[in-house]
C-alpha cells in the first residue's frame, strides 16, 4: 500500500511540476547540437530528488546522504535555468559527496590518497552520467535497470542497504518514464534529475562495494562508463573542449546521424546493460574476469562500430 501511495504522490508532483514550469518558462530548446526538434518541459527529472527526500526523511538514517543528493540536486536545477560557472558546480559536487562519504563512511577506511582519487572519480562518474542524457527515455530506463539490479542483490544475495531507499528511487523511475518513454516527450530529466539519480546510484554502489570488497559491482554502469570514456577520449584526440555539449557519444550516432528512434536505441542501452548485471549477479566470477568478458566486447563495438557509422552519416 505505501508503495502505492508513493507512486501515487509521486506522479501528482511530476503535474504540479509541470504547471510550475510552464508558468516559470522552465523549458529546452533545441538546437543544433540537441537531439529533439521541439521546445520541451525541462528538469522533469527532479522528481527523483523528490522520491529520494521523501525516503530520507521516512528513514532518518539516510538522512545525510539525502541531504547531499539535496545540495547537488539543487544546484543542478539552479544550472538548468542559468548556467553557473563549472567553479561553482564544483564547490556543490564537494560538499555533497564529502557527505556522502561521511555516511559510508570512506573517511575512515581509506588512505588520505586513496580518497582523492575517490573524489576525482565519484565526480566524474557524476558528470560522465549526465553527459549520457541526451535523448528519450535513456536515463530513466538505464536508472531503473541499474537501481533493479542493485535491488537484487540487496534483496537475496547480500543486504547493503535499506530496500526503500531503493525502490523509491525506482518508482520515480517509472513515474518519469512515464512522461518521457515517449517518441515526443512531455518532459527531460535536466541535470538536476541525472547528476542527483548519479549521486543516488553511486552512493548505493559504493556502499555494497564496501560491504562486500568486490569492486565487480562497479560494472552495474559497464555500458555508460564505455561510452562516456572513449568518448572523452575521442574528443581530446579531436582537441574539443569536453565540458562543451557535443553529439559524438555512440548513442548520440545512433539515434541522430542513423536515425535510430530514440526509444529503441534508449531500450538497447537498458537491455544490455540489464545482460551485463544477470551476467555479474549470476555468474560468480571474480573481478579480473568479469572486467575481461564485459568490458573487451563493449570497447570493440563502439571503436569498430562507430567510425563505419559516423562515415555513413557524413
Amino acid at each position: 500500500m505505501l508503495y502505492i501511495f508513493i507512486f501515487i504522490s509521486l506522479f501528482l508532483s511530476m503535474l504540479i511540476y509541470f504547471r510550475i514550469a510552464e508558468k516559470f518558462n522552465i523549458i529546452d530548446k533545441p538546437n543544433e547540437r540537441s537531439s529533439h526538434t521541439k521546445t520541451t518541459i525541462r528538469g522533469g527529472g527532479i522528481i527523483f530528488l523528490v522520491a529520494i527526500i521523501i525516503s530520507g526523511i521516512l528513514d532518518l538514517r539516510y538522512l545525510i546522504p539525502m541531504i547531499g543528493a539535496s545540495i547537488i540536486g539543487i544546484i543542478s536545477f539552479v544550472d538548468d535555468r542559468i548556467t553557473l560557472s563549472s567553479r561553482i558546480r564544483v564547490l556543490f559536487h564537494l560538499a555533497a559527496v564529502t557527505l556522502m562519504f561521511y555516511f559510508l563512511p570512506v573517511f575512515g577506511i581509506l588512505s588520505w590518497w586513496a580518497i582523492v582519487m575517490l573524489y576525482i572519480l565519484v565526480i566524474g562518474i557524476i558528470n560522465a552520467y549526465n553527459f549520457m542524457d541526451g535523448i528519450n527515455g535513456i536515463t530513466g530506463l538505464y536508472s531503473l535497470v541499474v537501481l533493479g539490479g542493485l535491488q537484487y542483490v540487496n534483496l537475496y544475495q547480500n543486504s547493503f542497504a535499506l530496500p526503500d531507499v531503493i525502490w523509491f528511487p525506482m518508482i520515480s523511475c517509472v513515474v518519469f518514464l512515464y512522461f518521457n518513454f515517449r517518441k515526443k516527450a512531455k518532459c527531460f530529466a535536466g541535470d538536476v534529475g541525472s547528476v542527483t539519480m548519479a549521486f543516488w546510484i553511486i552512493m548505493l554502489l559504493l556502499q555494497l562495494i564496501i560491504k562486500t570488497n568486490n569492486y565487480t559491482y562497479i560494472l552495474f554502469l559497464a555500458v555508460y562508463g564505455v561510452d562516456a570514456v572513449l568518448t572523452i577520449m575521442h574528443r581530446l584526440i579531436l582537441k574539443q573542449n569536453i565540458f562543451e555539449a557535443h553529439r559524438l557519444h555512440f548513442y548520440q550516432i545512433l539515434a541522430n546521424d542513423q536515425k535510430i528512434p530514440h526509444l529503441i536505441v534508449s531500450s538497447i542501452y537498458g537491455a544490455l546493460q540489464l545482460s551485463i548485471i544477470a551476467l555479474i549477479v549470476l555468474g560468480g566470477m571474480n573481478f579480473y574476469v568479469s572486467g575481461l568478458i564485459i568490458l573487451i566486447p563493449l570497447i570493440l563495438v563502439y571503436l569498430i562500430l562507430k567510425p563505419k557509422l559516423m562515415l555513413k552519416a557524413v
